[in-house]
């Protein structure tokens, strides 16, 4: 089965670039807000939401809310803030799924949760344009105090006939780490099968690296195929891996060769086991991060039973990209074909999210993952500050576990999210509020069939990276009893493979 992984990573990349791309009525879509942003919201207790003023209901039954002034005011304390950077990886759970399928429990320390939960189906409606669509919902815990909330963000799929033409440089490890029988062989013919799926408007470079980095073929159109097929055929194992050296080769190739008018991306294949070159990592992230401010994004496929999970998933956040992780051929139709299928194009850049909660009806609360993506309040509306990049068609979830006072109602809290035009640059905000009477009223009881997925994801996670939680507390016999009763509820195999996958990780313990 390994030896048949790159080649399915390779050849679902073709649909990436010829490929496009589920509800509830509680979600908004995205208003444009005016060029020069005010002061960051700022409220004692955040407002509620007027339905009936600057409103509109889409066709779908979403409140839709009209373009509107920034609140502004004085500042609202900080501990009652949370504000992080949206994170579409999830390379966490495909790298932890495949310890799992071989036997191991995963590195604790690479257990991200929110990755976790950023692979599963969410069925939120999307926007009715371009931008972010907003979800807010949450069921009481087990305590009559707790509860958990989940803040989901949805952009729209992608048509097929109207993605732009794509400049795409293919950064290949072809170091010795990656020379396993058969598998550069594989390597080689998926790209050219790649590259006779090419449209008209595409273009291909291809560099390799070990202990040194080759430019096999400059950006070439797809069209000159017959050459493209002959560089692909160069590629051959040898050395060590200077991954920094491959990088910047590419990123080279992919400014030199820049069009303003087309998708331009680095796509690194690669186990991310860097042992040439500067292996400290903040010089190859800072030369990651400069091109990323040149409209220049990252895509990092992680491969290999040895993965270095850490170094792919930062270059990914520095590159304004994504890293996603195959352990098998069904694990690559899942990323490329499912997931991942119209990501080549941009719906929202540097989206980020924060989220107010009243001090009157919220005693505590707490994020579930997003350590490393996590952002100064002021920040939010500060767009020199980095986000996170979300493609077509694609879910953001963040998990909130919250301790209400005893005996509370009213609003729980305000949700905003924020993000700037792929191309323009222009900044737009959507906010949505909850109150407490809609809270569902016990998570394993009454809660929709996805928010008790997402509460089983995230609990698995926290198990697995032993942390302690007041919430989910649930053990793993517990979860995946949930599991399986949730898989046949919503038909998801990927949730009957999560239950699988639970049982296992309670074997190994």
């Amino acid at each position: 089965m390994k030896t048949r992984i790159l080649a399915c990573v390779l050849v679902a990349l073709a649909l990436l670039v010829s490929a496009c791309g589920g509800g509830t009525s509680n979600e908004t879509s995205g208003a444009r807000e005016p060029s020069h942003p005010g002061p960051a919201a700022s409220r004692q207790d955040p407002p509620r939401r007027d339905p009936g003023q600057g409103n509109t209901s889409g066709d779908d039954g979403a409140v839709v809310e009209e373009p509107r002034p920034l609140p502004s005011g004085g500042a609202e304390p900080a501990d009652r803030i949370s504000t992080f950077a949206l994170d579409v990886d999830t390379a966490s759970y495909g790298y932890a799924r495949a310890a799992l399928r071989d036997g191991r429990l995963p590195d604790p320390a690479q257990v991200r949760p929110e990755e976790f939960v950023n692979a599963f189906r969410q069925a939120y409606a999307e926007p009715p344009g371009d931008g972010l669509a907003l979800h807010i919902d949450g069921a009481r815990g087990r305590g009559a105090d707790t509860a958990l909330l989940r803040v989901g963000l949805q952009s729209r799929t992608a048509d097929a006939a109207a993605r732009r033409p794509a400049n795409l440089t293919f950064v290949v490890d072809v170091s010795g780490s990656m020379g396993e029988a058969g598998r550069l062989d594989l390597v080689r013919d998926a790209l050219h099968t790649l590259v006779d799926q090419l449209g008209p408007g595409d273009r291909v470079a291809l560099v390799s690296f070990s202990d040194r980095a080759r430019l096999r073929i400059s950006m070439t159109p797809a069209g000159r195929r017959h050459e493209l097929h002959a560089a692909i055929d160069t590629l051959g194992t040898e050395g060590s891996t200077d991954l920094e050296t491959g990088l910047v080769t590419g990123y080279t190739e992919a400014a030199r060769a820049f069009r303003p008018v087309a998708t331009n991306r680095v796509i690194l294949l690669s186990d991310g086991l860097a042992n040439t070159g500067d292996t400290t990592w903040q010089g190859i992230l800072d030369r990651v991060e400069e091109y990323a401010g040149r409209r220049i994004t990252l895509l990092c496929v992680g491969v290999g039973r040895e993965y270095g999970d850490t170094l792919m998933e930062q270059l990914a956040d520095h590159g304004d990209g994504a890293a996603v992780y195959a352990g098998s051929a069904a694990e690559a139709r899942e990323v490329f074909v499912e997931r991942l299928p119209a990501s080549i194009d941009l719906r929202a850049r540097d989206a980020k999210a924060q989220v107010a909660f009243n001090p009157a009806t919220v005693a505590s609360y707490r994020l579930l993952g997003y350590e490393n993506r996590a952002l100064d309040e002021q920040d939010f509306r500060d767009d020199a500050k980095d986000g996170g990049e979300v493609g077509p068609g694609h879910a953001v979830t963040a998990l909130y576990a919250v301790r209400l006072r005893p005996g509370t109602s009213g609003q729980i809290a305000v949700a905003t999210a924020r993000w700037q035009d792929p191309d323009s640059r222009e900044p737009a905000e959507t906010s949505r509020a909850m109150d407490v009477a809609e809270l569902a009223g016990g998570l394993w009881d009454d809660a929709s069939p996805r928010l008790q997925v997402d509460a089983v994801v995230a609990a698995f996670a926290q198990r697995l990276r032993h942390a302690e939680d007041d919430l989910l507390t649930e053990d793993l016999t517990v979860l995946a009893g949930h599991a399986t009763r949730l898989a046949a509820a919503t038909e998801d195999p990927m949730v009957a493979e999560l239950a699988d996958l639970i049982r296992t990780a309670g074997s190994l313990d």
